[in-house]
């Protein structure tokens, strides 16, 4: 399904993070969102343009911290100055995407909002395309609305949604009401959710009018609505540097999943079988890169295997040899190397903090 761009709806980008388990090429300087993963486009460039079918450019809104707007502003040139918003400093997406809602509501009343991570995977972009905008419809209804994904497997890295009662249909996508947000379960869970066929992983993608938004949050976090109201209100005067610091230093760090979703009783979903993935280990990163085979994948200036396969190898500028050796991930970034085996992707996250608790910053 194909339709005009939709001039009341408003794409909001939070992107934050470092990608720990993607070290040592996601850096806390230079995250994930930034990087070709899994190529050849960034994935903040592959996110604006998976929604540039659905708004216009000038509807775009990329939250950050300082440290990023530069190279963001550099990869998203077709973006004007005035998409980017900087927040001070982390305080959870919960108060980041407020913002950016609050900002949509200030500019149109009948601002239609989507919040959508800049460090996601997704195989199928049209899929997503058509999720979204039966997701719009669902929230012209008053409901807040999240895309959840139809499992694949037992994951446990991932937060599931207990879907409820049939809404309807709405662009030939079925909506469901929402029982219950759960957090990452165990294995035996996972695999019981999977099997009882009414669970989806949560995605973090969500869509409603920026009213209804902005109505729960006045009543599920007072503090935060009337801080946000303050930033949004001297946006374009002299003072918002000023007031931004200031509201945004009293804001607690709170997700918008815990701080409303959770909480809402006006929340819906999507089922969807777009092949998204959060890409957050090698591990994923080689098994896209392979079109979903355990075959060896290689980001580097020349390869010698022998004996071996199932490697994953990222190198920029140096041969890598490799002799007798399966299911590999060797990551060199010139100040270095990492060398893990893949079932144990997820924890190259243990590096990461021993490096911090080392007191190692130029590396993470």
């Amino acid at each position: 399904m194909t339709s005009a761009p939709n001039r009341n709806f408003y794409a909001i980008i939070p992107a934050g993070g470092s990608g720990t388990r993607l070290w040592p090429l996601s850096r806390r300087a230079y995250p994930k969102f930034l990087r070709p993963l899994p190529g050849p486009r960034t994935m903040i460039q592959e996110t604006v343009d998976r929604l540039v079918p659905l708004t216009q450019t000038d509807n775009f809104q990329i939250v950050t911290g300082a440290d990023h707007a530069a190279a963001i502003a550099e990869q998203l040139p077709e973006l004007s100055a005035g998409a980017l918003v900087v927040e001070p400093a982390p305080r959870g997406t919960g108060p980041a995407i407020g913002l950016g809602v609050a900002l949509a509501a200030r500019n149109d009343p009948n601002a239609i909002v989507g919040s959508f991570a800049a460090d996601h995977y997704v195989r199928f972009p049209e899929r997503f395309q058509d999720d979204v905008r039966a997701a719009i419809s669902v929230a012209n209804e008053g409901y807040l609305v999240t895309i959840g994904i139809e499992p694949e497997y037992p994951e446990t890295g991932y937060g599931y949604i207990h879907v409820g009662d049939e809404l309807g249909e709405y662009q030939g996508r079925s909506a469901r009401r929402v029982q219950r947000f759960v957090e990452k379960p165990d294995l035996a869970t996972a695999r019981s959710y999977v099997e009882s066929g009414e669970y989806l992983w949560n995605a973090s993608m969500f869509v409603w009018r920026a009213e209804v938004l902005l109505d729960e949050m006045r009543l599920l976090l007072p503090d935060h609505y009337a801080a946000l109201t303050v930033i949004s209100a001297a946006w374009d005067t002299p003072e918002r540097d000023a007031v931004l610091a200031e509201a945004w230093a009293s804001l607690e760090d709170v997700t918008i999943d815990h701080g409303i979703l959770e909480r809402s009783q006006r929340v819906a979903v999507i089922p969807s079988s777009m092949g998204w993935t959060d890409l957050g280990d090698w591990h994923s990163v080689g098994t896209i890169r392979a079109g979903g085979s355990d075959a060896t994948v290689a980001e580097c200036a020349e390869l010698i295997e022998i004996d071996g396969g199932g490697n994953i190898v990222e190198a920029s500028e140096r041969l890598v040899a490799l002799v007798g050796v399966d299911n590999l991930i060797v990551v060199d970034t010139g100040d270095a190397l990492l060398v893990c085996d893949r079932s144990r992707a997820q924890d190259v996250k243990a590096v990461v903090d021993r490096l911090r608790a080392d007191g190692r910053a130029e590396l993470l």
